[in-house]
């Protein structure tokens, strides 16, 4: 009976810590699973894509979005996009932050530092509110990891220890190109839009991304590094959305790494000093042959 109200209470808290991340997308179709360079326990974050993509944040999605969590200085540490520091420096000055107060003791505005976190687009919530038609742009900064989808038994038990490393992407990257038109039967509110990955359907971001909209670097062909469409666009931005929400993923990968070996070595050490500390007592536990 001990035993089973303990397997119960097992499922119970298994249950609970996967509720949150499971309504944080709610129900509907599963989002196709796509290839991510950071995928699995070995992978890295492509330096190359995470500057597209935050050419594509820049350009599109912080017209909207907050990243209040975002400091421009980790645009040039090592496993990001890796921009150089003068490059960090020269995009920096080209937002405005407030500062202060003054000596008159007024607050005022300059030129954003490395050191400084990425501006809102607006002022306050109801700022954005009433700029997005009263619907309130979400912050991007945890965003990849706050949104996510149920998989159902038995893949919810990997989910729990990757830390939904692979669905949040998922689901972006299917929102973010799973506009399409309503079913017949469907009825859209003026003003919103259907998406079919999006809880409910009905969603008041129109869409955000249009083929060749966005201008990618030229490679040494003369031609873009990626093809200039949604489904890259997409793909692209929620990478640098993911490396936003943990930039230390690499870090942390290649530390769980070296404390498995060193586990599995403490084990081995564990197992073989039984075995030989043991084996005398045993040989004593038998006493003298006659």
């Amino acid at each position: 009976m001990k035993r089973l109200t303990f397997i119960r209470a097992a499922f119970a808290a298994v249950a609970l810590a996967t509720a949150p991340a499971a309504f944080a997308a709610g129900t509907g179709p599963v989002p196709p699973s796509l290839k991510w360079s950071f995928s699995g326990p070995f992978g890295q974050y492509d330096a190359t894509q995470l500057q597209r993509g935050f050419k594509v944040f820049r350009e599109v999605c912080a017209a909207c979005h907050s990243a209040e969590y975002f400091a421009f200085r980790t645009l040039s540490q090592p496993g990001g996009p890796e921009f150089s520091t003068a490059q960090v420096k020269a995009l920096a000055a080209e937002y405005k932050v407030k500062a202060g107060p003054n000596d008159q003791g007024e607050m005022y505005e300059r030129p954003a530092r490395p050191a400084d976190y990425w501006p809102s687009p607006f002022p306050n919530r109801q700022a954005a509110e009433a700029a997005n038609g009263g619907a309130y742009p979400p912050d991007f900064s945890v965003i990849a990891k706050a949104r996510t989808y149920e998989r159902g038994f038995p893949w919810f038990v990997f989910d729990i220890f990757t830390q939904f490393q692979e669905q949040g992407p998922d689901y972006l990257a299917a929102l973010l190109t799973g506009y399409t038109d309503a079913p017949k039967d469907f009825a859209v509110p003026a003003g919103k839009y259907y998406n079919t990955y999006f809880p409910g359907h009905v969603i008041a971001m129109p869409p955000p991304l249009n083929a060749g909209a966005i201008e990618y670097p030229k490679g040494a062909d003369g031609r873009p590094q990626a093809p200039e469409t949604v489904e890259q666009y997409a793909k692209d931005v929620t990478a640098f959305l993911m490396w936003m929400a943990e930039p230390k993923l690499e870090q942390r990968k290649e530390l769980g790494f070296k404390v498995m070996v060193f586990l599995l070595v403490f084990a081995g050490l564990l197992y073989f000093t039984k075995k030989k500390i043991w084996s005398k007592v045993a040989g004593h536990a038998q006493g003298p042959a006659f």
